[in-house]
């Protein structure tokens, strides 16, 4: 369960493909490589229990750097390679990392970050330098291949993506196991999932997000294969699944979407039968969205909930989705709750907060009042998202408990009207959130991107508006719609829907009217 032993048993295979350019890294030049890495952070007197971080785009070096990390029992903080250098520096200071690696893409944020990050001791940079950074290549050239005489496994560190408030740092309590050990996301893989050795794994996402991450590395801890994207595009995907024979991959519900918004003769052209698993996650999957997506790629969709914080974990197979649509499974990490505002737990089928018990403890890096916000009286931890339990224990999403509406009185919640305007062959993507109303508080504003941008307008607006109220209560619909070229969304799939929702909300002295 350790990539150093692929590379004694089946060296000169892949372990890396890159799709854009079709690079290679064998398993012994990640095992080398790593092993150098490893060498150069404990020679820079970083100990075990030690932090570094790291933003780059979705590099060939990016994994060799977590290995190195990881062998070297270090702390390891992957970094959005979306954010301002003042986002990142924050970051960098607050997980207290002692080096700082970035690539030549991203130099002209690492310029700015001049004079931000006092507590880093080293900076490099991967393809070239500017001021202020040594060579990667250069600092690693000169170290041994071979393994630290103290390796063992270090741990990420990763921020959450902080739509609301600074990020914050989940800081696993357990760190230097002797290498190779088994943990429970690799059970997962293995046990529900079918992940082995002969894995073919696609993976479309950044790689500095916590599911991407996470995947890749218990993927190469199986001695399969990793295709990394470097950018996600949905006939880039198809022809990937046919040229590689991908058997599993990791995705969210915006990645299908766009696969089914393109032309039918796309679609059919490439040959997807390889795939045995598509795992998403990261936003409920509109239930016309999933039962689409099963028709073309057949009962292979698996989806699970959870955070980077990783509380808890469901997980929901394709068969059991077919009985319980809408759901995202049962608990198979920690056990789940369903609690109401005063802090009872509901029944099944009434909709509060959803916790978790008896899963993994989570702390916020430098800040226990956040870390004391998501625990209960009972010790239960919560993300702070808000469902319902069946009587069977399945778990149905309503929505993010921030951005609930509460129009005269009635609590709505988004999600089901966004899914409900992405199966509108007119839309393309959407957000609902609510503005300010002063007779009833808020009411429901949709954000929408067009398939056709010359058709955003007030038809388009009054045709979605009359679509909403043939299918849900019109409590429930929009009173206008606003359309925007593209909608802010992470790379993951994560909507910034907090970036749309202040713009209406600017002036006012208070959320809640």
């Amino acid at each position: 369960m350790h990539i150093r032993e692929f590379a004694r048993t089946n060296p000169d295979k892949p372990a890396i493909i890159m799709a854009g350019t079709g690079e290679i890294i064998t398993y012994r030049e990640l095992d080398e490589r790593s092993n150098r890495i490893a060498r150069y952070f404990r020679d820079q007197g970083l100990g075990v229990g030690e932090h570094i971080a790291f933003l780059m785009e979705n590099h060939t070096r990016f994994l060799e750097i977590c290995w190195g990390a990881q062998r070297a029992g270090l702390y390891y903080t992957a970094i959005s390679s979306r954010l301002s250098a003042e986002e990142a520096a924050y970051i960098i200071n607050d997980c207290g990392a002692r080096i700082f690696i970035t690539s030549a893409v991203k130099s002209d944020l690492a310029s700015g970050l001049t004079g931000k990050i006092p507590n880093v001791q080293t900076s490099l940079m991967l393809d070239d330098v500017v001021d202020g950074f040594t060579s990667f290549e250069a600092a690693m050239a000169d170290y041994p291949a071979t393994p630290l005489p103290d390796e063992c496994e270090g741990a990420d560190m990763l921020y959450s993506s902080g739509t609301t408030g600074k990020p914050k740092g989940i800081k696993p309590p357990d760190i230097g196991e002797p290498i190779g050990s088994e943990d429970s996301l690799y059970t997962v893989l293995k046990h529900l999932y079918g992940f082995e050795q002969e894995t073919v794994y696609l993976s479309p996402a950044p790689l500095y997000h916590a599911a991407p991450l996470r995947y890749n590395m218990r993927v190469q801890r199986f001695g399969a294969t990793c295709i990394i994207m470097e950018n996600f595009d949905a006939e880039t995907y198809l022809k990937l699944v046919e040229r590689y024979k991908v058997t599993h991959s990791q995705m969210v519900p915006t990645m299908f979407v766009r696969m089914l918004k393109l032309e039918e003769s796309l679609r059919e052209k490439y040959d997807v039968s390889s795939l045995k698993v598509a795992i998403h996650a990261a936003a409920p999957c509109p239930e016309k969205v999933k039962y689409a997506m099963m028709d073309w790629w057949g009962p292979i969709l698996h989806e699970y909930y959870g955070g980077t914080e990783g509380n808890g974990y469901c997980t929901i197979s394709p068969e059991e989705w077919l009985t319980h649509p809408g759901s995202v499974g049962r608990a198979v990490i920690g056990t789940l709750h369903v609690v109401g505002d005063d802090g009872t737990e509901l029944p099944a089928g009434e909709t509060g907060t959803i916790y978790f018990s008896d899963g993994k403890d989570f702390s916020y890096h430098n800040d226990p009042e956040r870390t004391a916000e998501n625990y209960n009286d009972k010790g239960w931890s919560t993300l702070g998202d808000v469902g319902r339990l069946d009587e069977e224990g399945y778990l149905y999403l309503t929505d993010r408990k921030s951005y609930m509406i509460i129009s005269g009185g009635v609590n709505i919640y988004p999600q089901e009207i966004e899914d409900l305007l992405l199966t509108h062959p007119k839309v393309y993507d959407a957000a609902v959130f609510g503005v300010p109303n002063e007779e009833f508080g808020e009411e429901v504003k949709a954000v929408i991107q067009a398939v056709n941008p010359l058709e955003a307008g007030p038809d388009l607006e009054a045709e979605l508006i009359a679509f909403c109220r043939s299918e849900i209560s019109h409590v429930k619909c929009p009173k206008s719609v606003d359309f925007e070229k593209e909608l802010p969304r992470h790379p993951t799939g994560k909507l910034y829907k907090r970036l749309l929702r202040d713009r209406y909300w600017q002036g006012q002295t208070s959320r809640i009217l």
